[in-house]
């Protein structure tokens, strides 16, 4: 019995950058961040890559490598309160390297609150994500920061994570390991490295007799079989499963759909928390290509409150459905991003004299409003005209989507707007 209750993956946490399996292309002795930490000049970075590949470590080690405090907040339960309570530390002779998991999680204003500090260098920050920085990490935030890719432990790299697991921790080798086939143990954590060690501990555990432990592949899944938690709400497979049940519906698949939203129903999640989601990729996915689905999924969000569970299941199944059929078109997603980068580099340009209004008699006489030409004056309720700053005219932002209805708003875009954008 292993009467340490710390987990196996921070018994055997690699202690220098040496001691890390993997990402060699990042801490080899050619890699970017070895050169930084060779420099002593740690720029603030986000680290990007998939579960379990040692983003954690990675940042820990980089700020003992330098000599920097090290403080860590997660995304998932870190808010502005938290970031503004470190940031009010005193920083002392070296600023501190700011370890922020998975802040993909952190919203606008809660990454802006990062903003200043990150630029006059009162922290280093170390953001962790999973998901592209460039949709996820808002751009002010990403052009201070460099982007590193970390990548997945290939099938080499997970076994050494294993024999050095067996080979460097006392409770595993209490138990004498010999390993037969490591496929299950590799199957079943996915490639994420963290999981492959909580595994290999459970395996461990499961074995009570003073036998050396061999583990097989038959083995390794019975006790995953009987031990691996289905679904936990507050952890990393709720984001997995959500994640999975947006992607099947993104990608056209109502059968995929239904399997991941029903795991997330008979694991008793809110079902309003799955409707809100479907809500947001009602119009992030879908959009103007089917104008009804932000409607179906703004009602099923009403009617699942009303309602509720059981009976709201076939609610949310039809919405599902729906979503999952329907045209898709990000169009709108990525104009509104493209708008907003464009909007910081350009907040300074005035608005034209014609679009302004002109309340007093002054601003008329210096020309506010002069030759503003009323829409609904005009044939068709249209007159073209110019409604960007000056220096921005025909800068197109929104393109329409490939499909049959945002077809039909690219043919009266080109009406109307031909001679000034391309459509």
């Amino acid at each position: 019995m292993n009467t340490d209750s710390t987990p196996l993956p921070e018994r055997v946490r690699p202690r220098t950058l040496n001691d890390v399996i993997g990402q060699q292309k990042l801490i080899g002795p050619n890699g970017a961040l070895r050169r930084a930490v060779n420099s002593g000049r740690l720029p603030s970075m986000i680290l990007w890559g998939p579960p379990g590949v040692g983003k954690t470590t990675l940042a820990l080690l980089l700020a003992e490598a330098v000599n920097r405090p090290f403080i860590a907040l997660s995304a998932i339960n870190s808010g502005v309160k938290e970031i503004r309570d470190v940031l009010s530390r005193p920083s002392g002779m070296f600023p501190p390297v700011v370890f922020i998991d998975e802040i993909h999680r952190f919203n606008k204003s809660q990454q802006d609150a990062l903003l200043g500090a990150v630029e006059k260098g009162q922290i280093t920050l170390i953001g962790a994500t999973t998901e592209n920085p460039s949709f996820e990490v808002n751009s002010a935030l990403l052009s201070r920061s460099q982007v590193y890719i970390l990548e997945a432990l290939d099938r080499d790299e997970l076994i050494q994570v294993v024999n050095r697991a067996i080979a460097q921790d006392r409770f595993l080798q209490s138990k004498k390991i010999t390993v037969e086939s490591y496929d299950a143990l590799l199957r079943l954590s996915g490639g994420d490295g963290r999981k492959l060690l909580n595994l290999l501990e459970l395996v461990a555990s499961a074995h009570v007799s003073s036998d050396p432990l061999v583990i097989t592949d038959e083995g390794v899944t019975t006790v995953a079989q009987q031990n691996i938690a289905r679904y936990d709400k507050s952890g990393e497979q709720h984001y997995d499963i959500i994640s999975a049940f947006i992607k099947s519906l993104r990608g056209s698949d109502p059968n995929a759909a239904l399997y991941w939203m029903a795991r997330m129903i008979i694991a008793g999640e809110d079902p309003v928390f799955i409707a809100r989601r479907m809500l947001i990729l009602a119009s992030e996915d879908i959009g103007n290509a089917n104008p009804t689905a932000m409607i179906m999924a703004s009602e099923a969000v009403q009617a699942i409150r009303a309602i509720g569970m059981p009976e709201g299941r076939i609610i949310l199944s039809q919405v599902a459905v729906y979503l999952a059929t329907s045209p898709k078109s990000n169009a709108s997603y990525v104009a509104i991003d493209e708008a907003l980068a464009l909007a910081e580099q350009t907040a300074h340009l005035p608005v034209p004299l014609h679009l302004r209004n002109a309340p007093t008699k002054l601003m008329k006489q210096i020309g506010y409003g002069k030759e503003y030409q009323y829409a609904h004056s005009h044939e068709g309720n249209f007159v073209q005209q110019n409604f960007l700053p000056d220096t921005l005219k025909g800068h197109k932002i929104y393109d329409p989507g490939h499909n049959a209805r945002e077809a039909e708003i690219r043919r009266s875009l080109q009406k109307w707007w031909g001679e000034w954008y391309e459509y």
